[in-house]
């Protein structure tokens, strides 16, 4: 398993060399401000993933040291709904996604507690509910039945701030950051809610600092970013996720944000989303980049 291992994070490590002008891609237009962040509750997202149930709307969560809550948001940044987990501490939320579950029929959220800045903690954490249907006028409300799935990574402890679902398998993966190359983490399914699990490694990237990820649902299309670039994977041949992390992706022409650590593809895959982080006094913006 080990050689296995070596043999596929060196394919991906030579196939995936440095980015050079020509890897840049021309199938999606110039980021667009859709609106600026002004509320006090969005300052610090760290994370966002498309509504499955609420067309149109995303989900938004914090990092560490904030309420254990997640906010339906509209284009223009108004936060239409308010989710908190109870019993549950954001110890330091870094992503979230919306994907398939035990449930057929049912569309779940995916919070990712697995961020590490000083590489301190032995075990990490997903939280998974049911993703609600809001009704119109409906403003917040209060959760107790949530999905914890523990694990440890294989090799080391580290911080990861990448968390996506593959929806055909329903398998997850984080995504190290604080090393260069990144490792890709794989927790298959079904997982246990009972047991600790342990993320095995999947590939290396000769990237650094990976901030999020998100897999597009129809298309298989895969998305990464760090605070200055945004990696694209387009998954023509429907490949499986490990098999598509070993091409070279290419670069969307990325506009720059202050703290940019979330992306999240529109559910259609017409486009993806972006937002940063308010850092001092630079302003931050909701980001659509539409697929030509």
């Amino acid at each position: 398993m080990k050689l296995k291992i070596a043999i596929v994070c060196m394919v991906a490590f030579v196939s995936c060399m440095q980015t050079r002008k020509d890897t840049f891609t021309d199938k999606f237009e110039k980021g667009q401000r859709l609106s600026e962040v002004k509320s006090k509750k969005l300052k610090e997202v760290s994370g966002i993933a498309s509504s499955v149930t609420n067309a149109g709307m995303l989900w938004a969560l914090n990092d560490s040291g904030n309420e254990p809550e997640i906010y339906l948001i509209d284009k223009d940044l108004n936060i239409v709904y308010t989710c908190r987990l109870a019993g549950i501490k954001n110890r330091d939320w870094e992503d979230i996604s919306v994907g398939p579950g035990p449930d057929a029929d049912q569309s779940y959220i995916y919070i990712g507690d697995i961020g590490d800045n000083e590489s301190v903690y032995p075990y990490k954490y997903i939280y998974r509910l049911p993703e609600p249907r809001v009704a119109s006028g409906h403003r917040d409300t209060t959760v107790a039945a949530v999905d914890r799935i523990v694990f440890k990574l294989a090799d080391a402890i580290k911080d990861t701030e990448s968390l996506m679902i593959d929806h055909k398998t329903k398998d997850l993966y984080v995504v190290s950051k604080r090393e260069d190359p990144v490792y890709v983490y794989t927790l298959k399914y079904p997982y246990s809610t009972t047991d600790t699990l342990t993320a095995s490694t999947t590939v290396l990237l000769p990237y650094a600092s990976i901030v999020s990820a998100d897999y597009q649902s129809r298309s298989g299309d895969v998305l990464m970013k760090n605070y200055d670039h945004i990696f694209y994977w387009e998954n023509s041949k429907g490949e499986d996720l490990m098999t598509l992390l070993q091409k070279r992706p290419v670069e969307v022409p990325y506009e720059p944000e202050p703290q940019g650590e979330s992306i999240a593809w529109a559910t259609d895959g017409s486009g993806f989303y972006t937002i940063s982080e308010s850092k001092k006094k630079e302003k931050s913006y909701l980001y659509f980049y539409k697929r030509k």
